[in-house]
């Protein structure tokens, strides 16, 4: 059995999907994009919008019963993989060590043409 996750705290699915998935003791997200809750597109470079995506993405995990602490695997998507050190600067903030493990790739295009898309996996507490 599977349960969606939806917060006002993060900005609302775009599109056919959920926020979040819970299943088991699993919480899987859907990919975060720098927009706000209400859906405005944070300004800035990949540090702004990396910051953007790690609140969406703890506003989820919260709704879901769980938090950035309990992540065991992410995939980030980049724009350009030439802002990764920036990125990575922001993204180290965000996860306690040990660090969860970790897929980096570009893209040709994320949606709205943001700088990065995060996705995570992570543990109920």
């Amino acid at each position: 059995m599977k349960d969606m996750v939806q917060t006002a705290d993060a900005p609302a699915a775009i599109g056919p999907y959920s926020q979040a998935i819970v299943f088991g003791n699993l919480v899987v997200t859907s990919g975060q994009i720098p927009l706000t809750p209400d859906g405005q597109l944070v300004g800035g470079g990949i540090a702004e919008q990396t910051e953007q995506v790690m609140q969406n993405l703890r506003a989820v995990l919260r709704a879901a019963g769980t938090d950035m602490d309990r992540v065991v695997k992410t995939t980030v998507f980049l724009a350009d993989m030439n802002e990764f050190a920036d990125m990575n600067t922001v993204y180290e903030r965000h996860f306690p060590a040990p660090a969860p493990a970790r897929s980096t790739v570009q893209v040709a295009r994320l949606p709205r043409d943001v700088r990065v898309e995060i996705e995570v996996l992570a543990e109920l507490h």
